[in-house]
């Protein structure tokens, strides 16, 4: 009887952790809600149906002789479906995390690990809304975010900046070779700067009348850009002098 009892614990062990989805377990969480919610509707209905209630319930009884052969054979297909996406998830991301810079792969780590914790914050919400009310939970959640968040914002803004300035600065000077893009340039450049003076003129007056999500919208610095833009266009010019003038010479 405790060999029987632990088989078939090892076996129920065992379709869990094959059933236990590594990256997409929301959508098989979300869809057994769905089913719930739809099942709850359907009972309601069908117990408020009236006078029509007893052929609410022969038709229901028709459909379940027909439909459970065929439910039998396509129930795991879903499931199956969800676990082949999930190992392709996981492929890809493994794939991605052998090409990817470490301050992207912090990033990534931090966005799941606050995706895992949405339910929790979700709960201790709900909860803190039916204690003291929608405005009061409102003001705590504002001023516990910018308490929390403020550092590590300015933190992830501060690291990134450079590596961001970086591949702008290579990908402008990738542009600079192509035909007609100088040209093209020329009406652009302008229009962007226009554009970023107006923000970060928003943001500043965000700050002033003390709005909270100022602080995460950082400024964007148009005398550096066009300085480090200047350098680079600066030093293309003096890389392609030689050849422009070995061209002439030819």
């Amino acid at each position: 009887m405790a060999e029987a009892d632990a088989k078939l614990q090892n076996d129920t062990v065992q379709e869990d952790e094959v059933t236990t989805l590594k990256y997409l377990e929301f959508v098989q969480i979300a869809a057994v809600h769905a089913v719930v919610i739809v099942s709850s509707i359907y009972d309601f209905a069908k117990d408020n149906s009236g006078p029509l209630k007893p052929g609410v319930q022969t038709v229901e009884g028709t459909v379940k002789t027909v439909m459970s052969p065929v439910y039998e054979k396509i129930q795991d297909i879903p499931l199956e479906l969800l676990k082949f996406a999930d190992r392709k998830v996981d492929g890809f991301v493994q794939e991605v995390d052998r090409h990817v810079p470490v301050l992207v792969k912090q990033a990534s780590s931090q966005a799941f690990s606050a995706a895992h914790r949405a339910p929790e914050v979700a709960r201790s919400i709900k909860s803190e809304l039916n204690r003291v009310g929608v405005v009061d939970t409102a003001t705590e959640m504002t001023k516990a975010a910018y308490a929390t968040l403020e550092p590590t914002a300015k933190d992830l803004y501060i690291r990134y900046e450079p590596v961001a300035e970086h591949y702008a600065v290579s990908a402008w000077r990738s542009l600079n070779r192509l035909p007609l893009f100088s040209e093209v340039a020329h009406i652009v450049v302008p229009t962007a700067a226009y554009w970023t003076d107006k923000y970060n003129k928003g943001v500043r007056y965000m700050e002033v009348k003390g709005f909270g999500v100022a602080s995460y919208m950082p400024l964007v610095p148009t005398e550096r850009i066009a300085k480090v833009f200047g350098e680079r266009e600066e030093e293309i010019v003096l890389e392609m002098s030689p050849m422009t003038t070995s061209e002439v010479v030819n």
